[in-house]
């Protein structure tokens, strides 16, 4: 079998005067060096992205992270200037996505922004700039920087026992690289708690009920995926999930075929 396909929701980026759909490097280079899968981007569009006719094409998503965030309209908020910056065509690709992703049960990685978009697709809010908030602390990314200290792994987040993310890479304490001015604030009502930063910072979620791998992680296991055993952990459960899907597919079709031949 030929590797499977994922898709990844582009973000809209400006460059030299030109409008560019664009994915950063490191997802790409995870999703084909550990997940051992091909990617496909997906354009961001406001209107006329056909999610199921993206998701007939390919065997899993992954829903990257970001330097744009959810415009808090989608959650019931005012978008506040200083909620940005915002990138309302990746919003109305991947959410849509992510929803019938999970409806038809096709296996499903979300990353930083991309935990975020989940929360948001199946009913819950955010919270902006959460280290203002008392006793949170300061996840944002470092400031002039190499992008290596910038991901460097320094922070804990504790796994919930028995949960999906701890059947990949154990339960307990485990150490990540988590880099956000938001979080989670209501959980989705589809979605359980999988693991907490130690100031109760949402980290990571799964689906319940869902058929299908359907994970989100605030922080960023593509980064060390090829290094780091807990990021590379992720990226494999992913892929296997993305292999049995595909090779479930192809085992439709092989029957549809026998039938019709008989």
């Amino acid at each position: 079998m030929s590797r499977p396909i994922i898709a990844i929701p582009a973000d809209i980026r400006e460059f030299d005067g030109a409008t560019w759909h664009a994915v950063q490097q490191q997802y790409v280079q995870a999703t084909v060096k550990a997940a051992g899968l091909m990617a496909l981007i997906v354009p961001a569009l406001e209107e006329e992205n056909d999610a199921d006719a993206i998701l007939d094409r390919v065997d899993g998503l992954l829903v990257s992270g970001s330097a744009s965030n959810v415009n808090p309209s989608l959650y019931g908020k005012e978008a506040l200037e200083s909620d940005g910056p915002f990138d309302p065509a990746r919003d109305a690709t991947s959410l849509p996505l992510i929803r019938r992703a999970i409806d038809r049960a096709i296996p499903m990685l979300a990353i930083c922004r991309g935990i975020q978009e989940l929360n948001v697709a199946l009913g819950g809010t955010l919270a902006s700039e959460i280290h203002e908030q008392p006793g949170i602390w300061d996840h944002r990314k470092p400031q002039d920087v190499d992008r290596d200290t910038m991901y460097s792994i320094r922070q804990s987040v504790f796994v919930k026992d028995g949960s999906c993310i701890a059947r990949v890479i154990g339960p307990g304490e485990v150490r990540v690289n988590s880099l956000h001015r938001q979080a989670i604030a209501d959980t989705a009502p589809r979605l359980q708690v999988e693991a907490l930063a130690e100031d109760g910072t949402i980290e990571a979620v799964s689906v319940i009920g869902a058929k299908a791998f359907a994970v989100g992680v605030q922080w960023h296991p593509e980064y060390w995926a090829e290094t780091d055993s807990p990021s590379r952990k992720l990226f494999v459960a992913f892929g296997d999930a993305v292999r049995d899907y595909a090779a479930s597919k192809e085992r439709l079709v092989a029957a549809s075929h026998q039938q019709k031949a008989v």
